[in-house]
């Protein structure tokens, strides 16, 4: 193990979380021997299920590089669980709005501490329907050229078996295998002396996303799709569904005051 930091409540949660993981499930861990030894590095991987942080975070804190997350503001709003993300110092994220960048200060601070950051670029599930990665965000990319730090992949897959995409009950029989595969750091040196300009923070996250999809295809043992899905072109496969619901609601309320 490293000297990299955990506060009690953190290191509380794994003597917790990981036996019941490790009971459950089978580990296919892969590529450790990438994780910088010392010294603070972006841990990026794919998305696709609520179950991915926990693994994510399985694999690294094996290996002594136990992260922090940048995680969306509303879970630290939920009663007891928001506190126990605060005091284990996970960082809320205000997505899709102007104060999303305000996070990026207290990651950096994580990065200059020696410690471990972890972030999966699309900032939600996948929408793929075949649940590629999909197109991402900027954020990461943006921490790495500002940081210099080293940035790894992390693919994983196997999470969805026992808790699917939006699924709230998990499946733990019969086992499932996690497969969590670490890579070399994704190589963004050229873009060091670049200035951070829409088109630099463009290319790093098309890099990273790149090199996921290829590690993901690696573990499924498939061919992943020409082009990455595209929620702003593609749309939202969830959306009608959404709305499909929220009409029902509407309606069932409308039959209560009747």
């Amino acid at each position: 193990m490293t000297s990299r930091t955990m506060t009690p409540v953190y290191r509380v949660a794994a003597n917790v979380i990981l036996p019941i993981m490790r009971l459950v499930a089978r580990r296919d861990w892969q590529g450790a021997e990438h994780l910088p030894k010392t010294g603070g590095f972006i841990a990026v991987g794919n998305h696709v299920t609520n179950l991915d942080a926990v693994v994510f975070a399985h694999f690294l804190y094996d290996h002594g590089a136990p992260p922090l997350f940048l995680a969306k503001h509303s879970l630290f709003e939920v009663p007891v669980f928001g506190a126990a993300l605060r005091s284990s110092g996970q960082i809320p994220v205000h997505r899709n709005s102007a104060g999303a960048s305000a996070a990026l200060g207290p990651a950096r601070k994580v990065l200059d501490s020696g410690n471990v950051l972890g972030m999966f670029p699309e900032g939600t599930f996948t929408r793929d329907p075949q649940m590629w990665p999909m197109t991402a965000r900027t954020g990461a990319a943006r921490l790495a050229l500002a940081t210099q730090v080293p940035i790894i992949p992390v693919a994983q897959w196997g999470a969805q078996d026992i808790l699917g995409r939006y699924a709230k009950v998990p499946h733990l029989l019969p086992r499932k295998t996690l497969h969590v595969h670490a890579g070399p750091p994704v190589h963004l040196t050229d873009l060091y002396d670049r200035p951070t300009d829409p088109a630099a923070l463009r290319e790093a996250t098309e890099r990273i996303m790149r090199t996921l999809t290829g590690m993901v295809a690696d573990i499924r043992g498939e061919q992943p799709p020409a082009r990455m899905y595209d929620v702003r072109t593609d749309g939202d496969p969830r959306a009608a569904q959404l709305a499909a619901k929220a009409a029902r609601r509407r309606v069932r309320k409308s039959e209560d005051h009747d």
